[in-house]
């Protein structure tokens, strides 16, 4: 005979136990301030300082987001760890952002200026990634492979070169 109220618990404890291991990666999935305390040096969380350069212009927004580098989480539609997406407020034509990372790990970084502050991407809009990987009208999205940054204990310094349309091209604003 079965113990039905044994085998009841039994499932209550597994389903418990899976809602718990499913939970940590929904609760990363956070919208977040840009807390330039959590990259200070000596800092023992693994976090990603985000050096945005090559801006159009001071206007719109600025949307910095971390992903899993993995093929089945990079760039994928709600798929992000941490986003911050603050008002563009550009000194000397960049901008610092400390992205913080749930563990030590490999991570990928992608950055939207949305000229017109719409929350949409439109043709005007710039953009870049870790790893600064080429882009073209017929390939917006470089692979993992490209964009992949190892984060280990502490702080990974990175940079990130904005390119916007201009013509037929993707790349980089022309510097005087």
């Amino acid at each position: 005979m079965v113990n039905f109220t044994n085998l009841t618990a039994k499932a209550a404890i597994l389903l418990g136990g899976l809602v718990l291991v499913a939970s940590p990666a929904q609760a990363q999935r956070e919208k977040i301030d840009n807390d330039m305390r959590l990259c200070r040096a000596g800092s023992a969380k693994p976090a990603v300082l985000v050096e945005v350069v090559g801006f159009k212009n001071s206007a719109g927004r600025i949307r910095v987001q971390s992903y899993r580098a993995t093929k089945q989480s990079w760039l994928k539609k709600g798929q992000w760890i941490n986003r911050i997406d603050i008002p563009v407020a550009v000194s000397g034509n960049k901008m610092l952002f400390c992205v913080p990372v749930p563990a030590v790990g490999d991570y990928g970084i992608a950055v939207r200026h949305d000229l017109d502050g719409n929350g949409k991407s439109g043709w005007s809009d710039g953009g870049g990634f870790s790893g600064n990987p080429d882009i073209s009208l017929t390939n917006l999205k470089p692979s993992v492979r490209k964009t992949r940054i190892a984060v280990g204990k502490g702080i990974k310094r990175i940079r990130v070169v904005l390119n916007y349309r201009q013509g037929l091209s993707i790349e980089p604003l022309k510097t005087t």
